[in-house]
């Protein structure tokens, strides 16, 4: 891989997340040798991906602003054409599960309204999924789907949307490790209906996109980036054979007029 300078945007978000996984994974380890108690290995873990990621942004793109979960407010970031949203540790609780590999680095751009680069590392498996080069999809030929949601609770949405398709349940942690599953074909939906923050999703919805998956709000609404309030309330994230019967399933006819 070439120098960081020379990198374009999605060369860099995966450079970064392989860099900052590889520290993560460097981390875990030594503080599990030494018996660390979860709550430091999270701390720990969260502050070191983040100095690492702010530092190499500011050192590589100086004039873009940055949204990170462990970081200060950014007051460039609303009127900037160039936004970094970057979630340092995704998957918290995961992470301070010595042999868990449900946990994850996002690193995405939004530019000028659109997401245009991004990168989710899966750190313990030393595995990165970028938008350029993207993903390809494996074949499916499942005809009663799985359905990816949350370790610690089933949300409403994804009640009913397993009901109505005989879905079968996987769960994980992150939602960087739960949108790669898709990818990876080891799941077909992925639904969240309980809130979670813009650098949750930023990145694995930009790498899903470039995959080829459906992403959406689970109304069938675009995914709108760097609003001033950094809370997002839901995500779809789906293969597009499963895109009209998750939306009927919750919404009937109704989530079309999102499409026009």
């Amino acid at each position: 891989m070439s120098e960081p300078a020379l990198m374009n945007d999605a060369e860099l978000a995966s450079f970064l997340a392989i860099e900052a996984g590889v520290m993560l994974v460097q981390l875990r380890e030594r503080l599990a040798l030494e018996g660390a108690p979860q709550w430091r290995i999270k701390d720990a873990g969260d502050v070191l991906s983040h100095d690492f990621l702010m530092e190499a942004l500011s050192q590589h793109r100086p004039h873009d602003a940055v949204l990170s979960e462990e970081g200060a407010e950014d007051p460039r970031r609303r009127n900037a054409e160039r936004v970094w949203i970057v979630d340092p540790l995704d998957g918290t609780n995961e992470y301070s599960e010595y042999g868990r590999h449900d946990w994850a680095v996002h690193i995405a751009l939004w530019e000028q309204g659109h997401l245009t680069a991004g990168a989710v590392s899966l750190p313990a498996l030393s595995a990165v999924f970028a938008t350029d080069p993207a993903p390809q999809l494996p074949a499916q030929t499942r005809t009663r789907p799985r359905m990816i949601t949350s370790r610690t609770r089933a949300p409403y949405a994804a009640m009913l949307v397993g009901e109505a398709l005989n879905a079968d349940a996987v769960r994980l942690g992150s939602a960087g490790a739960k949108t790669m599953a898709v990818i990876l074909g080891e799941a077909d939906i992925y639904l969240h209906d309980g809130g979670m923050y813009q650098w949750d999703s930023a990145a694995p919805a930009a790498v899903a996109a470039a995959a080829g998956l459906h992403v959406s709000r689970i109304s069938g609404a675009p995914l709108v980036y760097n609003d001033s309030d950094p809370w997002l309330p839901d995500l779809l994230v789906c293969r597009q054979e499963w895109k009209e019967p998750v939306l009927n399933a919750l919404w009937g006819d109704q989530w079309r007029m999102h499409e026009h």
